[in-house]
């Protein structure tokens, strides 16, 4: 494909119109404007190298954080994600690259921002961004150079940031929904939020601040470190205090280490866990009993073995892997992207520009059946906020250890709730 440079074309123009300034994109001979991260030259594994390339990047955490075991398949996921886009024929004259610009953040927002800066030249965009602390350090730049990203968190400030395409229902909905559940099931007097700090912690736990005020239940807030040995302030709050319900908002190996703690020093309280905080693998811990016995796991949509179209294709194109909701949440988080390009490639406009002009101009993204319709209606801002989530209970005969009791919903608590700000500040 040749691309024509347009400050050539207004040099040409210049001297019939008097002259004016070119940009740094370019167009295509199909008539598509480009700019940075994308290419005519073939994507490193084209499936068709006729087509140009278009080149995402993916900030993770790979190896040493908190949320590991969860971000490994969350990126495997979104590689097999996009190779079936790819085999199915790409975006308009591109096919698209995941692999190539894949960093680790560690779960920290410094080398979140390190590794940002180190591919941001090469990217159109972010499949991933995980964590919404690290994702809050690149933030500001991320809205002044327009790139867009695919959050792997679920903060309540994304409703009000442009460049951040969510999907399923942020945190502090999903605690809203979780304590309609319980109000409904267990009639609880007392609830405890136990997280970590920042916007992931903070926003379930001001989800459960507010959904405590609304139905009258005596709340208590309890902040906690990330880091087996550094749950005994928790374990002890919660031992002291013995709130009926606990929202737990923490890393998966954090969470076995507060239910087991508290399990085995007779606390007989429920935990509803929020998305994250879940891995199946935590059934083979010693605090395995305590989690049936006493745990529940809310999330934004339906684990890996959901009879959905967008399911059986996301494990079609995972054959052989042990199944784990990274993968599901993984698959999930590309629909957005996808419509994103799409749209941005209709409109003939593939600059980062381009892109985040696309996505203001969806009201709703095709999730194959994973969410329902009407989800990603980002053209809404914080008004079309999806409230639905669901609640599940472990299982350790389910292909990721939880079944669900309460599928996708929407409580009474979230639905009459205004979205004006992000939750967090209101803790």
């Amino acid at each position: 494909m040749k691309r024509l440079a347009s400050g050539a074309v207004v040099v040409l123009l210049a001297v019939a119109l008097g002259g004016c300034r070119g940009s740094d994109a370019e167009t295509e001979e199909s008539g598509i404007k480009t700019d940075v991260g994308v290419t005519s030259e073939p994507c490193p594994e084209a499936v068709n190298k006729d087509k140009g390339c278009i080149y995402l990047g993916i900030l993770s955490d790979l190896t040493e954080g908190p949320f590991r075991a969860l971000a490994v398949p969350i990126t495997d996921a979104q590689k097999a994600f996009w190779k079936r886009v790819n085999t199915n024929g790409g975006i308009g004259d591109y096919e698209v690259d995941v692999t190539k610009y894949i960093r680790d953040n560690k779960y920290n927002p410094q080398v979140t921002n390190q590794v940002y800066q180190e591919i941001k030249p090469n990217i159109l965009a972010l499949a991933q961004t995980l964590g919404s602390p690290t994702t809050a350090a690149i933030l500001p730049d991320m809205k002044s150079n327009n790139v867009v990203g695919s959050p792997a968190a679920w903060t309540s400030a994304y409703a009000f940031e442009d460049v951040i395409i969510e999907s399923g229902a942020n945190y502090c909905i999903e605690s809203m929904n979780a304590l309609d559940y319980a109000n409904e099931v267990y009639q609880p007097k007392k609830v405890m939020a136990v997280h970590l700090a920042g916007d992931y912690g903070d926003d379930a736990a001001a989800g459960a601040k507010l959904a405590s005020e609304k139905l009258g239940f005596e709340f208590a807030n309890v902040k906690t470190d990330s880091g087996t040995d550094k749950q005994a302030g928790a374990i002890g709050a919660i031992l002291s205090q013995q709130p009926d319900v606990v929202i737990l908002t923490t890393g998966p190996a954090d969470a076995a280490a507060v239910i087991g703690g508290a399990a085995a020093r007779g606390f007989k309280g429920r935990f509803i866990g929020t998305s994250p905080t879940w891995n199946p693998a935590l059934l083979q811990s010693p605090a395995g009993p305590a989690l049936t016995a006493l745990y529940e796991q809310s999330g934004p949509w339906g684990s890996w073995g959901t009879d959905s179209p967008g399911h059986k294709a996301m494990r079609d194109a995972l054959p052989g892997k042990t199944p784990s909701d990274g993968y599901t949440s993984g698959w999930v988080w590309s629909y957005p992207m996808k419509a994103a390009l799409e749209k941005a490639n209709a409109n003939g406009d593939l600059t980062r520009a381009g892109v985040l002009a696309a996505v203001k101009q969806l009201n709703s993204v095709d999730y194959e059946g994973m969410l329902p319709t009407g989800a990603g209606n980002y053209a809404g801002g914080a008004s079309g906020t999806f409230r639905q989530t669901q609640i599940s209970k472990v299982d350790a005969a389910a292909p990721t250890g939880v079944t669900p009791v309460r599928p996708l919903f929407e409580g009474p608590t979230a639905k009459a709730f205004t979205l004006d700000k992000p939750c967090f500040e209101q803790l």
